[in-house]
């Protein structure tokens, strides 16, 4: 209870600390000291630059939940997952997971998604197939790219990321 007051406390533009979003683990400034600022830079080239760097990935994560909508890279992450799954048994299994969690009206990290999608949605996981959640992952996606993820690249947090990467890289080189 005391982490979920506190995070209501923050600003949503605040993240005050690099390591709240590293992979848990020993020597976790170890981790931090690797990211370079080139990598950090390398974010903002696109959305897919970004999901594709562990950190990256860590920090928009770290981003949304601050902003009261991780539901979305969750959904995202749990459709990657959906995808690789081979034995249908376990495809039927995760699509109902997904949907109860993220799809159902009444999901309790519900994404926000219109009614013919979800309906379309509801349709083809009756009989699922590793790309069943294509076209709602793609609309998902792309909202993500459009509204949070310019948000994340002005954010306070991403901005001392990157000049506490720079900053760093100097005081290294002098």
């Amino acid at each position: 209870m005391k982490t979920r007051l506190g995070c209501l406390s923050n600003k949503s533009d605040s993240c005050s600390d690099f390591s709240e979003f590293l992979p848990p683990g020993p020597e976790r400034s170890a981790r931090y000291l690797k990211l370079s600022p080139d990598e950090v830079t390398k974010w903002a080239d696109s959305f897919d630059v970004l999901l594709s760097n562990k950190y990256g990935l860590a920090a928009f994560r770290t981003f949304l939940k601050t902003e009261f909508s991780d539901e979305n890279i969750e959904f995202w992450l749990a459709c990657e997952d959906y995808k690789k799954i081979k034995s249908p048994a376990k495809l039927v299994s995760k699509a109902n997971k997904i949907y109860n969690e993220f799809i159902d009206v009444k999901a309790p990290r519900e994404v926000n998604i219109d009614f013919r999608t979800r309906q379309d949605t509801k349709q083809k996981l009756l009989e699922p197939i590793s790309s069943s959640l294509n076209e709602i992952q793609a609309k998902v996606y792309s909202l993500m790219e459009k509204d949070s993820y310019p948000r994340f690249l002005r954010s306070k947090c991403y901005q001392d990321l990157l000049n506490r990467t720079q900053m760093y890289c100097q005081r290294k080189s002098v």
